[in-house]
């Protein structure tokens, strides 16, 4: 082939992928910036298991891992248990564990444009450690950068995988391995930055935020922790000033240099238990811990440059480095949402608040949002194509107009348990249940252009 076809066969396939609305990565938990915001994106307003599905793939065992996007691949984990398919168990509750059985830990891959299973890597085998009920032992997100494809298994450890194969590239098992609170299990993701994958380990044992080289698996530093359980995946916030690796916990929120690991900033103040993710949007830093059953709940605006230890008195809710703080409106499980102006807050028990991103003003107080009985969220609520999207654990999405006035628009029901926040790539939702992935899209995609020869 001339070089001249080559190049305009390139361009074309460029071209082909722009239009064809999967060319959009979804590389991490909540997507670039960690925002679960797909600007651009045109998906459908309403589906259900019928209508605006693209194509809907089986997904054997359990997991409450999101998917991620890079080109037209979609990559999931999962657990598969040798006794049979895992039963979920939805809603509110404590004292409830399980393990024991011989599970296979596993990454799929799927092809975007049509659904089809391209390859299954088992990553190990054997006795699962027990966790919560309401949790799986595939719960962190896998990021990705194209390349390759990394996966944490919490209590086994570290995964790196060839993103075109499979193909096992490095594993770090002996980062996994500790106790958690209450054997609840794990469920931090983790995040890349350059050439740098950086996890964090919060336990009842040794706690740990880690950075390794993403191409090797060597483990560049480590720093450690208080000993505690925390479930929020960290968060690499590059601003004018610098980078910053936030990794939230209930004893110390801390900002570390991500190439030394050395601290920039402290900051108290969390809820008993941390689970949201922070993102940053109109200069600030978003950072919430939430716990429903604790008064303290705070969600605070950080503004970039900080220093030292931050924390405000017990009388402010602004100072030198924090922009706004609302001690009361943090969620428990779902992250917050920035969209436009305005941020909004997904409670778990189906309640939504809107504040002033910028000044923390209360645009509007807690509204339910389905008024036909209790609904559970666990999932984070995302904003695409003009709307906010809330997905409850029983498989229904309430479509939210976004603004200063409150209002439902629609509800989509799939029907089956959904915990995983869902992934967006061009003009196609991903939405993973207990036992199926959804690609939802209202745009037929045209078939993939046989390569000239």
């Amino acid at each position: 082939m001339h070089c001249s076809n080559f190049a305009a066969v390139v361009t074309g396939m460029i071209l082909f992928l722009s239009a064809s609305g999967w060319a959009a990565d979804w590389p991490q938990f909540r997507g670039p910036g960690a925002r679960g915001v797909a600007e651009n994106a045109k998906i459908p307003l309403n589906w259900d298991s019928a209508t605006n599905v693209a194509w809907t793939a089986d997904v054997p065992g359990l997991g409450w891992s999101s998917p991620v996007v890079a080109g037209d691949r979609v990559y999931l984990t999962t657990c598969i248990s040798d006794s049979g398919h895992e039963v979920p168990e939805l809603g509110f509750y404590l004292g409830k564990t399980r393990g024991g059985d011989r599970l296979r830990w596993s990454v799929l891959c799927y092809s975007l444009p049509t659904g089809k299973l391209l390859w299954q890597q088992e990553a190990h085998s054997g006795s699962s450690a027990p966790i919560h009920l309401k949790n799986s032992h595939a719960s962190a997100t896998p990021v990705t950068d194209g390349k390759r494809v990394y996966v944490w298994f919490g209590s086994i450890g570290l995964f790196c995988m060839d993103a075109a194969s499979g193909k096992p590239v490095w594993s770090a098992p002996k980062l996994g391995g500790r106790r958690t609170r209450h054997d609840w299990g794990s469920g931090a993701s983790p995040a890349l930055h350059g050439e740098s994958i950086y996890l964090v380990n919060d336990n009842e044992e040794e706690s740990f935020v880690v950075a390794l080289n993403n191409s090797t698996g060597q483990e560049l530093w480590r720093k450690p922790r208080a000993r505690e359980t925390n479930w929020s995946t960290p968060f690499l916030w590059t601003h004018a000033q610098r980078t910053e690796l936030i990794v939230p916990g209930t004893a110390r929120t801390i900002s570390y240099d991500p190439a030394t690991g050395e601290e920039n900033w402290s900051l108290t103040g969390a809820s008993s238990i941390t689970i949201p993710t922070p993102f940053a949007a109109h200069g600030l830093l978003f950072v919430a811990s939430g716990y429903f059953g604790d008064k303290l709940r705070p969600l605070f605006a950080v503004k970039p440059g900080a220093k030292g230890d931050i924390t405000p008195s017990s009388e402010q809710t602004q100072s030198e480095h924090i922009a706004w703080l609302n001690r009361a409106a943090a969620p428990y499980n779902p992250s917050p949402l920035v969209y436009g102006d305005q941020l909004y807050v997904l409670l778990d028990q189906g309640f939504l608040a809107s504040y002033d991103a910028k000044t923390g003003t209360e645009i509007y107080e807690k509204q339910r949002i389905h008024t036909g009985g209790i609904a559970n969220f666990t999932a984070s609520p995302w904003a695409a194509a003009g709307h906010i999207f809330c997905l409850s654990e029983t498989g229904d999405t309430f479509v939210v107009q976004p603004g200063p006035e409150f209002r439902v628009l629609r509800k989509n029901s799939l029907g089956e348990p959904c915990l995983a926040t869902p992934a967006i790539a061009g003009d196609r939702l991903l939405i993973r249940t207990a036992g199926k992935l959804y690609c939802i899209s209202s745009t037929k995609q045209p078939a993939t252009p046989e390569p000239r020869k």
